[in-house]
């Protein structure tokens, strides 16, 4: 599967965040059923601490750009955004016990913690949690932390609510991803985690839905772990049909994301949202993405994202007519404040269609490629981050010139191609991890519009190439 959500909100998604491939365990057969009464009569009903988990990986990967890159940096990359060296993307422990998912009609209740170390830890940070600990590319993360329950009421397979830090569940590049580097929909148009209550039901073996209410994207609770004071809503559904075969997964985030201490001048004066000529309690943002995945056959499977992301702020414009730079113009000719003329924001957005394809060969080898189209219709969401805390800058509101972007009120689209292999040899029993996972790709990104974006040796180009390639060991110590 390219696109895989869990069945329920409680089933195992330890590695539905960066789209760590699954763990060989995780992908093993269901017992028959004539071993499961033989078992049934054999052992006795397993302790709530049976289920207990104590798993995790460790991800290094490098990328090795064709252009040198001046800079060091991938262009519209974040966790691969490193040129020519390697990195440890992650170190992830995940201690997990969580209600059975086949146990429908019974009350349940677990929970789950998972933190990570590594340089990925850049961009998954929650607000105000560990996002300024460490003072170096590699960083710490408290990826989730939440209670859980089933409750067996209302409808016939009951629902679950899940109260703490957890996984979004929009992209399709959220659970066992077939490629190192992200598409530009992972990296800009999805949020990732997030702080609330979550319910969610498989309202019947075909639908399943989920409602949540948070505080906003990676955003934790208060000051400094909120950036407004505004709530944020997320829900979604997941459609199976054709024996499975056709998974349509439809999921929109709305609320107020934009930071409140923007800050025009660079002084660390705080609740001056001038770039944004908004209100950041009450400018809207919206993520929407549909993931389409059919399963052609036993081993070839297609996959398609749909995303569309807005913001309504920014991309201001004065009362006047005039644009930013027009007004600033005149203001240095005739002298006069620019800043004290009133603005209207006109609001940002980006879009785009990112089309999958994977050919298992065999248990060890699978063929994938990516073409994605993205259009940064403003040049608002893509930027490269080289220093450490840069993304996490911007996330609070604080003044960071070191962050790079493109010319504001124009746009860029972005074509990108990616092919690539899913190397998974076989493990021999006995040894302390419990699988390996290799992913080289050849990957080529594009401008189609005049903008040259993409860092070179001695300059900007329109477009870049690359090779890349991770490795993920997984390992049980429960």
């Amino acid at each position: 599967m390219l696109a895989v959500v869990p069945a329920s909100a409680q089933e195992d998604d330890s590695s539905a965040l960066l789209g760590w491939p699954a763990s060989p365990a995780s992908r093993a057969p269901a017992s028959s059923g004539s071993d499961k009464k033989s078992n049934s009569k054999a052992k006795s009903p397993p302790s709530w601490l049976d289920a207990l988990t104590v798993t995790g990986f460790v991800e290094a990967g490098s990328t090795f750009n064709f252009d040198n890159p001046f800079n060091k940096l991938n262009w519209g990359h974040l966790f691969t955004d490193r040129a020519n060296q390697p990195q440890f993307n992650a170190g992830v422990l995940t201690m997990q016990r969580l209600p059975d998912p086949k146990a429908r009609k019974d009350f349940d209740f677990g929970f789950k913690i998972q933190t990570m170390v590594g340089s990925d830890a850049r961009y998954t940070h929650f607000m105000g949690e560990l996002d300024y600990a460490m003072r170096d590319r590699t960083q710490l993360d408290i990826l989730q932390a939440f209670a859980t329950v089933h409750l067996p009421w209302i409808t016939d397979n009951g629902f679950d609510v899940k109260i703490g830090q957890f996984v979004t569940l929009e992209g399709a590049e959220l659970v066992d991803s077939i490629f190192y580097s992200h598409s530009y929909i992972f990296n800009f148009g999805i949020p990732l985690k997030q702080t609330g209550v979550m319910i969610s039901s498989d309202l019947a073996s075909w639908l399943f839905v989920h409602a949540s209410v948070m505080s906003g994207d990676s955003a934790s609770l208060g000051w400094p772990g909120d950036n407004n004071s505004a709530a944020s809503f997320q829900a979604g559904l997941r459609i199976k049909a054709f024996d499975d075969r056709l998974t349509i997964l439809g999921t929109t985030h709305i609320g107020p994301e934009d930071p409140m201490q923007l800050d025009p001048l660079g002084v660390g004066w705080p609740n001056i949202p001038y770039e944004c000529a908004c209100d950041p309690n009450r400018a809207l943002s919206y993520s929407n993405d549909v993931t389409l995945t059919w399963k052609a056959t036993d081993r070839l499977t297609l996959s398609t994202d749909i995303n569309y992301i807005r913001d309504d702020g920014w991309n201001a414009l004065s009362v006047t007519g005039l644009s930013e730079g027009a007004l600033r113009r005149l203001a240095d000719i005739y002298g006069f404040d620019a800043k004290l003329i009133p603005r209207r924001p006109r609001g940002v957005n980006g879009y785009g269609v990112a089309q999958y394809v994977s050919y298992k060969i065999d248990d060890v080898l699978q063929l994938n490629g990516r073409v994605e189209f993205w259009r940064d219709h403003s040049n608002f969401f893509v930027g490269a981050y080289p220093g450490y805390f840069d993304y996490t800058n911007i996330e609070h509101g604080f003044y960071t010139p070191s962050a790079i972007f493109q010319p504001e009120g124009r746009g860029t689209s972005y074509l990108g191609i990616t092919a690539g292999l899913t190397i998974t040899p076989e493990i021999p029993k006995g040894l302390p991890i419990t699988g390996l996972s290799l992913r080289p790709e050849l990957r080529y990104d594009a401008s189609l519009t005049g903008a040259a974006p993409f860092f070179g040796a001695s300059g900007y180009r329109r477009s870049t190439g690359m090779f890349a390639m991770d490795v993920i060991v997984p390992f049980a110590l429960k």
